[in-house]
């Protein structure tokens, strides 16, 4: 099974093409070559310069970034070196040995209250995940290792990690001006080891894969699908900059009922209720005249 996907996304420089895997292929490193010469410690960008336009490649993370000389147009290429570079990782292929030296690039993680009081998020200066991912115990959290970690304090109830940052809820037992310089650092330190924040199978394990998710959509009626379309563009950064999630759970077409799982600072939030009735249900009522009459959350 290829475990690998890897997509082509552009950047504001035309002569730049970043080609994104869906999971992380270094340890939160990153590596800049130049030439051959230069990729000798990356087999993975060794091959990517036996292309003569290839002029530059850059590993950090979930992606690889090159960049071209102009005897070529990405538009003409970019397929072709994106499956190159997915048959590549799915045949084992090294991406950099071990001995490489890595370009230094600082970990900076802030904390940043949200609305739920019993939640902190911890937000780093670089991603951490490519799906995300909610955690309620430390059984549950086989497949994320800095989530067991976390668990492992006493006063940690969950543990939400997306993007670039993680939400924490706390039990009432401790307050967070006495943690919160504490959880910042071991984060902080956790990712500048280069650490597994979760396992390269945990997506796939558990079908958070984008693969999984456009099968599940394509088998959606289509009043779904624009409930899930409109939370995606108008509810979901939202809720992200609080720390939190919105996640489409059904759609009832005979009593209009739109049923919704709140996650991370979303979770168990005293204003959650207000958010909903007063800000998503009358989008959706607004935006799906006729479609939808309620909106009822479920906590993660």
């Amino acid at each position: 099974m290829n475990t690998f996907k890897v997509s082509v996304k552009e950047t504001t420089n035309n002569a730049i093409i970043k080609f994104e895997v869906n999971q992380f292929i270094t340890q939160h490193q990153s590596f800049e070559f130049n030439n051959i010469d230069d990729a000798k410690t990356s087999p993975l960008a060794q091959q990517l310069f036996y292309l003569p336009f290839v002029k530059k490649v850059y590993i950090s993370g979930n992606f690889i970034a090159v960049e071209r000389f102009n005897i070529v147009e990405w538009s003409d290429v970019q397929d072709e070196v994106a499956e190159q570079i997915e048959a590549y990782l799915n045949d084992g292929g090294i991406v950099v040995e071990k001995t490489a030296e890595t370009k230094k690039t600082a970990v900076t993680v802030y904390a940043e209250s949200t609305p739920n009081p019993s939640v902190m998020k911890f937000v780093a200066n670089k991603k951490i995940v490519t799906s995300l991912f909610e955690f309620t115990s430390i059984d549950d959290a086989k497949l994320s290792p800095l989530a067991t970690e976390l668990f492992h304090f006493p006063f940690v109830k969950s543990v939400f990690i997306d993007e670039n940052y993680v939400s924490i809820t706390k039990y009432d037992i401790t307050e967070w001006q006495d943690i919160t310089i504490e959880i910042r650092e071991f984060i902080r330190s956790y990712i500048e080891d280069g650490k597994d924040i979760v396992l390269p199978e945990a997506a796939e394990s558990l079908k958070k894969t984008e693969t999984h998710k456009d099968s599940h959509f394509e088998g959606l009626d289509d009043t779904s699908k624009e409930i899930i379309n409109i939370l995606e563009e108008y509810v979901k950064p939202a809720v992200a900059s609080d720390g939190g999630n919105i996640q489409f759970i059904s759609y009832d077409a005979d009593t209009k009922n739109v049923s919704v799982m709140l996650q991370g600072a979303c979770s168990g939030c005293p204003s959650s209720t207000y958010t909903l009735k007063s800000g998503i249900e009358n989008m959706l009522k607004e935006m799906l005249p006729g479609k939808v009459e309620m909106v009822e959350a479920i906590n993660g």
